[in-house]
């Protein structure tokens, strides 16, 4: 045990002392949560907006007056045909032209959008809610009513997401690279012919990784709580237990790449590069996995992000009880096992 905790400090040290490593830890969970909370966001703010009436009747009137009342829409013109208001969207002057018919006020309808639309989801986003804003006199949303996030806010989604982007990148990557680096500097070669078992060395070198990212999660929690707004209306016990069933995973895979890679660059390209695309792409993070093609899908069940984001989906933002997220824990313990072993049986004892 002495030679152990020997071991898990000489790493602690070296990774302290490391500013790099101190900066990717630390800096970039810092970084991505405000670009995601803040920056990167699908809410729909301020659609520059162009209104066609023919008419000044007070039913038209109200219905602009409500429009330019949203923090939704920002009304730039007022014009008298639709080829002018589809001029100004042309022109990238505005996001959506609103044509009020004739009969409007008597038929109270016949309400037509013209939108920009070389982002199509932006573009239904801004009609579905220009709707729901022209059919509610009160202003606002008509019969509907959204459960969990009223406000609909993007960082709702975005919060769990990076946190499993980020969990599985640090852990992974750092994990793989600190061994890596003894390789190249020769010093494997010591550690191995030590009294202390390899499998002691390489756990006492995750220990550090493991603490590091639990601190990692407490400051991406508090950053979620109180500067995004975002719920913790769930359990921290099971935010914790699942996220250090998925810190270990990620662990895991970072020893698993270890074995394969024999320098720092290798392991780096192999934990990061590799894995962010599909982690991005297939987990669910930005995308519906149900929208995927059905080989997609399939490929995206493989990848423990998308298990550990849809449980930090449930847990923070809908509250649910622990038998709700049974499934993504079971799936996640099970990939685990699974890593682990592996990662264990193609751990060499001897370098070549």
């Amino acid at each position: 045990m002495k030679q152990f905790r020997s071991f898990v400090i000489k790493e602690t040290k070296h990774i302290l002392r490391d500013k790099r490593t101190m900066l990717i830890l630390f800096g970039m969970p810092l970084v991505l949560m405000l670009l995601f909370g803040f920056a990167i966001t699908t809410d729909v703010r301020n659609v520059r907006t162009v209104v066609v009436t023919a008419n000044a009747d007070h039913a038209t009137q109200q219905a602009v007056e409500r429009l330019s009342h949203s923090e939704y829409f920002t009304i730039v013109h007022t014009v008298a045909t639709p080829q002018e208001a589809e001029r100004f969207i042309r022109n990238q002057k505005a996001d959506l032209a609103i044509v009020f018919a004739k009969d409007f006020a008597s038929k109270k309808s016949g309400v037509q959008f013209i939108v920009d639309g070389a982002d199509p989801n932006m573009a239904q986003q801004w009609t579905n809610y220009a709707t729901q804003v022209l059919l509610n006199p009160a202003g606002g949303f008509v019969n509907t009513k959204m459960l969990y996030n009223p406000q609909t806010k993007s960082s709702y989604n975005f919060v769990p997401a990076i946190m499993g982007m980020l969990l599985m990148l640090i852990c992974a990557m750092m994990t793989s690279i600190s061994i890596v680096r003894e390789k190249e500097k020769g010093t494997m070669e010591v550690l191995l012919v030590s009294p202390t078992k390899p499998l002691m060395i390489i756990i006492a070198k995750a220990v550090p990784y493991l603490v590091l990212a639990f601190v990692i999660l407490i400051i991406i929690l508090l950053m979620a709580r109180f500067v995004l707004g975002v719920p913790l209306a769930g359990s921290l016990f099971w935010i914790f237990v699942i996220s250090t069933v998925y810190i270990m995973l990620a662990l895991s895979l970072g020893l698993l790449v270890s074995n394969v890679a024999q320098t720092q660059l290798v392991a780096l390209l192999l934990s990061a590069m590799v894995m962010l695309m599909p982690i991005v792409m297939l987990s669910g993070m930005l995308f519906p996995v149900e929208s995927m093609p059905l080989i997609l899908q399939w490929v995206s069940a493989i990848i423990p992000t998308r298990y550990y984001i849809s449980a930090m989906r449930k847990l923070m933002v809908m509250g649910v009880g622990a038998e709700q997220v049974f499934f993504e824990l079971a799936v996640l313990t099970g990939m685990l096992i699974a890593l682990l072993a592996l990662s264990l049986a193609t751990f060499k004892k001897r370098l070549e």
